[in-house]
């Protein structure tokens, strides 16, 4: 009688998920892992990937992405892939010249996403200031749309900032059905009458743009989300947090069983507002930048480390240079009265930056790592267990992590079109070696071997409550 086989086995290396390391190797049939075992219980394989001396880690997922517009899914597939991802959950938008529905944009961007990915994708819709496109959210939903984003400020930018009986009425829907609301928490109101003022007194150069945008107008407005979360019942992601005032907020409500999620970005936890002087409009972004002296980066290090802030991601949002500069003569609004365009690349830098300043530098273990790029993402945005975790039955997602390799930022390495990183000539320690993508090589020694196409569109399920409690 034949012996049995698989597909692949990933040998050698130490084996990463949230909550241990171990000396193990991976077994591989089709898609999908089939054990987890010392090497010697497993049966034979018709490949053998030797990962000696390296970490093999869930296929990491970027939750916080932006790539409609300069960077289309095309091109952030292949830079999150090339940078070691193996999902992206990006923001959808629904066309706002016309009537489209919840379910025409999601039908439109599946068949875009199918045709031109490499890498595998969830989506949130953006929910912008038209109540009438509610009519088509429970359908949408219904299609495995279950994460929906608002703007509780941005009042120059038509169409984002939604008031809160909008929000809260979307909140009891997407409730309703199992799905989870992002906002973003700034007090648009506040932030426009500050913006209005320093303009008014001749105070445009990038350095006040922090200015207009206080730690305080964050945690009001995520006082505000919490109320509203508790009054629909609705599971509630405060995207993007920056603020230790803010985080404080969002640890009493967990305190009292509130399903209050966050996330931070590797510009909150290493950059601060000196950035605005350095490099003016590139490092305009919202929430802005807090203060070099300020106690935030710390306070978010610490709630990463507590588990109060569940996840990690890029907030990717590539305007190039030349949209950009106009924002040296006025950091709030261009000649012709259009806002100064927020946001900055860093879907290539997260994972690098994640484990050389979070696990090599600050000691956090590398199960954190795990935890807030790989399960806690497929958790609360309903991709778990199929996604962000290494055991039977789950996707063949692997990142093999070369922790041997130092190296130095430089955007001349990125795909992106912004041409321009806030982390340019940044040291950095690791490499992703290789990952895979439902069972097949996509990575290999900085190339890619799958070609457009190979990514699918992931209908999602319910959120399921992320790990928390600190990490060790």
């Amino acid at each position: 009688m034949a012996q049995a086989r698989v597909d692949t086995i990933v040998r050698g290396g130490q084996v990463v998920t949230s909550s241990q390391v171990l000396d193990a190797a991976v077994a591989i049939q089709g898609d999908k892992i089939v054990a987890v075992a010392p090497e010697h219980l497993l049966p034979p394989a018709d490949r053998v990937i030797d990962a000696e001396g390296k970490f093999v880690l869930p296929g990491l997922i970027d939750a916080h992405v932006h790539l409609d517009g300069h960077d289309d899914y095309a091109l952030g597939a292949r830079a999150a892939a090339h940078a070691g991802m193996t999902t992206l959950i990006p923001f959808a938008n629904y066309t706002l010249d016309g009537d489209e529905t919840l379910v025409q944009a999601g039908n439109r961007i599946r068949e875009e996403i199918n045709a031109s990915a490499v890498v595998d994708f969830g989506f949130h819709f953006i929910l912008q200031n038209r109540p009438s496109i509610l009519r088509s959210l429970p359908e949408a939903m219904d299609m495995g749309f279950k994460s929906f984003k608002m703007f509780m400020t941005y009042k120059k930018r038509p169409g984002r900032m939604c008031d809160d009986d909008y929000i809260c009425q979307s909140m009891e829907m997407v409730a309703r059905a199992g799905g989870v609301l992002q906002l973003h928490c700034e007090s648009g109101n506040i932030i426009e009458y500050l913006e209005n003022k320093l303009i008014a007194d001749g105070h445009t150069h990038p350095e006040f743009f922090p200015v207009a945008c206080p730690d305080w107008a964050e945690e009001e407005a995520i006082n505000r989300a919490i109320a509203m979360a508790a009054a629909t019942r609705c599971p509630t992601y405060v995207v993007h947090l920056s603020t230790q005032l803010g985080l404080e907020r969002i640890k009493q409500a967990q305190s009292q069983g509130q399903r209050i999620w966050t996330e931070t970005c590797p510009q909150y936890l290493l950059l601060s507002d000196a950035e605005m002087s350095k490099v003016g409009p590139l490092a305009k972004i919202g929430p802005p930048l807090r203060p070099e002296d300020g106690p935030d980066r710390d306070a978010l290090w610490a709630g990463l480390q507590q588990g109060h802030i569940s996840i990690v991601a890029s907030d990717h949002s590539p305007h190039p240079q030349e949209l950009k500069k106009p924002g040296w003569d006025n950091i709030f609004v261009t000649p012709d009265g259009a806002s100064v365009p927020f946001g900055s690349p860093g879907i290539e830098t997260l994972a690098p930056l994640m484990y050389s300043e979070g696990v090599v530098k600050r000691g956090m273990p590398i199960t954190w790592l795990a935890r807030v790029m790989a399960e806690n993402p497929a958790r609360i945005f309903g991709l778990y267990p199929r996604k962000g975790v290494i055991q039977p039955g789950a996707d063949a997602d692997l990142l093999i992590l070369d922790p041997g390799v130092d190296r130095v930022i430089t955007s001349e390495d990125h795909l992106s079109n912004a041409g321009y990183s806030l982390f340019e000539g940044w040291e950095i320690t690791g490499r992703p070696w290789m990952t895979l993508l439902r069972g097949q090589i996509l990575l290999n020694d900085g190339k890619l071997e799958q070609q457009p196409g190979y990514g699918q569109f992931m209908e999602c399920q319910s959120p399921t409550t992320p790990l928390a409690g600190p990490v060790s």
